[in-house]
């Protein structure tokens, strides 16, 4: 089936020269699919001649503005109206893209994907969804930095669109949920933390319990839950720390003639290895609990990287995660009204 998606080709630390090449390579690994490009289109069209082959499965829309990283999230949605990173969002809303993807600001990201895609009913807050690696698979963690601060309702949530977004990429219909934690135990960790996993528990999901953070790359959950500040936290110290191995093993390899030999001898199980775990695989964050799909790629990501975003935003649409993620709210309320309670009401939609 044919979709499009909707590319803020200005955003993130390249802008046109990563974002119109990446869509192309895109095209052509999937090619019933369609994109839109938004931006300054002065400065796209100078890289459209590297999509030569793939003429008539994309347009320009020009964009006025352009929203730059370290913008006020709160400015941003108020003046610029006319930005790439609007106007994708914009396509999405009237049913012209299936998709937006922007690697720009992700507060002003969030904000205007809330604003202008609305939430969906029985969820308060969009949470920032990755795809990471683990050593034989893969896991989905969330939140990712959108919500630091949550309550017990709101893990309850995030582990609902987690499991939907499982559900429907992986075609894992029950998939693994467990609630991050300093312990396994039940009496560990904070209030909200035990209170969430009550929660989870009384839920269908298939709730595992507490994970602790040695564990979640080993493969023992396949969505792991947490809040935005433990989870950004633990995000870029695995970054971190994945980056300093990398460099001790590369100094170790040349530390003399005898390490040059072995790495040189090592070389296809370094390349390999280098591959199976390339960050740039796993590119491209889903922000859950919209009426529409809002992906966010990392700002720093090159064409390889921005690929693989575009590409997830299309499994996203062709999975039909927002029509899971809505329906599974909507047995929960049912659940919860059966039950004799009353349903959960979200927090008001604020106003721009």
């Amino acid at each position: 089936m044919s979709h499009t998606i909707a590319i803020d080709c200005m955003g993130g630390d390249y802008g046109p020269s990563v974002t119109v090449p990446a869509a192309f390579t895109f095209l052509r690994e999937h090619p019933e699919a369609r994109v839109i490009l938004v931006g300054q289109e002065a400065k796209i069209r100078p890289f459209l001649a590297t999509g030569r082959d793939c003429s008539g499965r994309y347009e320009v829309v020009h964009a006025d503005d352009v929203v730059a990283m370290d913008e006020s999230p709160t400015l941003a949605l108020k003046n610029k109206k006319k930005s790439s990173m609007r106007l994708t969002l914009n396509l999405v809303k009237s049913g012209q893209a299936e998709a937006s993807i922007s690697a720009g600001n992700t507060g002003a990201l969030m904000a205007m994907s809330r604003f202008v895609l609305k939430m969906l009913p029985g969820i308060d807050r969009p949470a920032l969804c990755p795809v990471m690696p683990t050593a034989d698979g893969h896991f989905y963690m969330l939140d990712l930095g959108a919500n630091v601060d949550c309550d017990a309702q709101h893990l309850l949530q995030f582990g609902i669109m987690g499991a939907m977004l499982a559900a429907s990429l992986d075609h894992n219909e029950r998939p693994r949920v467990g609630l991050l934690n300093i312990g396994e135990e039940d009496i560990k960790g904070n209030e909200m933390v035990k209170e969430a996993a009550i929660l989870l528990r009384a839920s269908d999901l298939n709730f595992i319990g507490n994970v602790e953070g040695d564990g979640i790359y080993h493969g023992e959950a396949d969505v792991v839950v947490c809040d935005g500040f433990v989870g950004n936290v633990a995000l870029k110290t695995s970054e971190g720390l994945a980056r300093m191995l990398g460099e001790a093993l590369k100094q170790e390899f040349s530390r003399s003639l005898l390490s040059r030999l072995i790495a040189l001898i090592a070389l296809p199980v370094l390349k390999r290895f280098k591959a199976r775990f390339d960050p740039r695989r796993y590119n491209g964050a889903s922000l859950l609990g919209l009426r529409g799909l809002s992906m966010k790629s990392h700002g720093s990501a090159d064409v390889v990287a921005f690929a693989h975003a575009i590409a997830r935003a299309h499994e996203a649409a062709s999975n039909q995660v927002v029509e899971r993620i809505s329906a599974k709210l909507a047995e929960l309320r049912r659940r919860q009204q059966a039950a004799g309670g009353e349903a959960y009401e979200p927090e008001e939609e604020e106003s721009e």
